[in-house]
């Protein structure tokens, strides 16, 4: 009967990585390592790209959302002081015409 060994998946990698010549093992290792940096440097560098998109546009784009708020509050305070002085149908009725002239 035969035995069954245990052993963890870190051990059994371990025991397979033998199997492949010291200067493969050295050059995968140098691949890994590698791919780990530049994926980092990858990261950090988005993150900074982000960080500058949104603050520049932060820093362009609001002060004109902010004005045209500002435009849009003025013209309903105008229409609501035409309304109450000229009457509430004066407002949806357009320019005044006379009824007697064709355009």
């Amino acid at each position: 009967m035969a035995t069954i060994l245990e052993e963890s998946l870190s051990e059994r990698l371990a025991g397979l990585t033998e199997m492949f010549p010291e200067s493969v093992r050295v050059a995968v290792s140098e691949i890994t390592c590698k791919t780990k940096s530049l994926c980092k440097n990858v990261y950090n560098i988005s993150r900074q790209v982000v960080w500058i998109g949104v603050s520049s546009s932060l820093i362009l784009f609001a002060p004109v959302m902010f004005e045209v708020e500002r435009y849009n509050v003025e013209e309903m305070v105008k229409q609501d002081r035409n309304r109450l002085v000229l009457g509430p149908g004066s407002a949806m009725s357009g320019p005044a015409g006379h009824p007697g002239l064709s355009r």
